[in-house]
């Protein structure tokens, strides 16, 4: 079974494949910083559920220390590297840019450097849909341009796609990006949107409602998010012989083996809908704080994730309502309330 070397296990969506990936039969190595981004004690307790598996085993190191992560490449010696790890979040971008430079430039060249240097078979790294920026045509498809993020973490991952490109083409590197639309779930990150919500809704604290509410998500359940995932590490892109030979809709580049795929829900859902659903799960009514559209946010995002169901025969499909029911099962339970 394939080895495979994972960044940011301790992280909401790393731990997730992570677990899948074991159940599978993989073999996994994790690399996650432990970084107080967010509470370090979830991220502990997420690895803690990680190692009472056979197949795992886990390093604490920075992206940005490449001797280090060479050294756990070399002898790990993995087939497959994926690379979620990042400085996340959007708004935190507007007042910590350097975090995002730091992580998201300098230690994604470094994961692509240990791939190039073990010649893994296939390295998928994290993109994200807020590179589709000031894009209206909706919904958003892998071959539109992206060239108006409007946030620092977009540009970082905008950055992060073309140098991969470069990579993949230089050195033969096979590379699947992967756009995420607004993942969420059990095990979810504070600092995201579901998790905010529930968390005042039951001490009984008002919750920020940005654009009055005016505002759709592509909501992607993360089981299906990393279903998704597990399915494109066999979808291994091939440097075609002409453009002719890449069908219409495929963002396979002409020049490399190389390869940007959205993975969403393919359903925009309105902002107010999904805290309806919330307060139904919850039996509380939320204390609603309406405000204006804060800076970088966009108004609406949604996946054409019909390239992901070509190549892998997948589509995510978890309704929004089932996928809260169960973080909020998860919340009560973790958190006592």
């Amino acid at each position: 079974m394939k080895r495979v070397l994972i960044t940011g296990t301790a992280g909401f969506i790393g731990y997730h494949l992570a677990k899948l990936l074991l159940a599978e039969g993989y073999v996994v190595h994790g690399v996650d910083a432990m970084t107080d981004y967010y509470d370090v004690s979830l991220k502990r307790r997420r690895h803690q559920m990680l190692l009472q598996s056979q197949g795992f085993t886990a390093t604490e190191c920075w992206l940005e220390d490449l001797n280090r992560l060479s050294k756990i490449a070399r002898e790990f010696e993995p087939q497959v590297i994926v690379h979620l790890a990042a400085q996340a979040g959007v708004r935190y971008s507007l007042e910590n840019p350097r975090a995002y430079l730091d992580s998201n430039i300098v230690g994604t060249f470094n994961i692509m450097e240990i791939a190039r240097e073990v010649q893994v078979e296939h390295l998928l790294m994290a993109s994200t849909s807020s590179v589709y920026g000031a894009n209206e045509d909706m919904p958003f498809s892998e071959t539109d341009k992206c060239d108006t993020p409007l946030t620092f973490y977009a540009a970082t991952k905008k950055a992060n796609e073309s140098m991969a490109h470069s990579y993949a083409h230089l050195w033969n590197l096979p590379t699947t990006m992967f756009r995420f639309f607004t993942v969420y779930g059990p095990w979810g990150r504070p600092d995201l949107a579901l998790f905010k919500f529930v968390d005042a809704m039951l001490d009984g604290r008002p919750i920020d409602i940005y654009n009055h509410g005016d505002m759709y998500r592509d909501f992607t359940y993360v089981e299906d998010l990393v279903r998704g995932i597990r399915l494109l590490i066999d979808a291994v892109p091939v440097r075609p012989e002409s453009s002719e030979d890449i069908e219409d809709g495929d963002s396979l580049s002409p020049a490399a083996p190389y390869r940007i795929v959205n993975i969403g829900n393919s359903e925009k859902v309105k902002l107010l809908d999904f805290i309806d659903a919330i307060e139904d799960a919850l039996g509380i009514e939320a204390k609603r704080n309406y405000m204006e559209m804060q800076k970088g946010d966009v108004p609406a995002t949604w996946a054409d994730a019909s390239l992901l169901k070509r190549l892998t025969g997948y589509q995510p499909q978890t309704d929004v309502r089932a996928g809260i029911d169960r973080f909020v099962a998860w919340f009560r339970d973790y958190y006592g309330k």
